[in-house]
């Protein structure tokens, strides 16, 4: 058996694994952020869960880092897991490959491509969204001179933020806060541009399939009928 296809066995095993971990992960650190007057106990549950999922994510890329047999290259290959590795706040991201693995399951994905598209990026946005205003709340709560006090405060930013309106009412004050917002900008402009051209690409499509059927339609003929020839009636003299 060949590396390529023990890799793909290897991923469509771990898609669900890491789908639930990403879940989980999502859910232990949105407790441990919004419920304040939590018992040591389930604080350090949800920190064993958050450490937990983060390791799933460690050995699935360490798994798939031997079975490609790239070495430094897998690296640069697959730099978005990479990414998804150091990043925490990206893991959640995950569950739309699960998504993406059921259509594909499927034989012929029921969505069409500019449909799927923009289906991934509004589940990309929505993940993205929850998660980065867990993490600027996390950070601005309670820092001196913060405008994000409150966890909707944090929502709205974020909402924002991703959006690339950017109104300026309330803005992160700290370094990590700061860092944490540079990734949402980048991420929404990404995802804001996927949806655009997806979006653009789908009217060209429906306007040009329009315009060939309009060219193939015949002509229709606006002539008046010539009178009817009665072959009966003899000639006039």
């Amino acid at each position: 058996m060949d590396d390529d296809s023990r890799t793909t066995r290897w991923e469509h095993r771990a898609e669900v694994p890491l789908a639930v971990a990403s879940m989980l992960f999502l859910t232990s650190y949105a407790i441990h952020v919004l419920a304040h007057g939590l018992p040591d106990a389930w604080r350090d549950l949800c920190l064993a869960v958050t450490l937990g999922s983060w390791a799933m994510f460690a050995v699935d890329y360490a798994v798939r880092w031997r079975l490609s047999g790239q070495g430094h290259r897998f690296v640069r290959t697959h730099w978005l897991d990479t990414v998804v590795l150091v990043l925490p706040l990206l893991r959640p991201v995950r569950v739309v490959k699960v998504y993406e693995a059921v259509q594909r399951r499927q034989g012929r994905p029921r969505l069409s491509l500019h449909a799927r598209v923009i289906t991934y990026a509004g589940l990309s946005v929505a993940l993205l969204g929850f998660a980065g205003a867990l993490a600027v709340y996390q950070q601005e709560h309670a820092a001196p001179g913060a405008t994000i006090r409150t966890f909707g405060d944090s929502v709205w930013w974020t909402c924002s933020t991703l959006a690339t309106v950017g109104y300026g009412d309330v803005t992160p004050v700290t370094a990590a806060g700061r860092v944490i917002a540079v990734g949402l900008m980048a991420c929404g402009l990404a995802l804001l541009g996927a949806v655009t051209g997806s979006f653009s690409a789908w009217l060209l499509q429906v306007f040009s399939s329009e315009d060939e059927r309009g060219a193939a339609a015949p002509v229709p003929d606006d002539r008046p009928a010539a009178p009817p020839v009665d072959h009966e009636r003899p000639p006039e003299s």
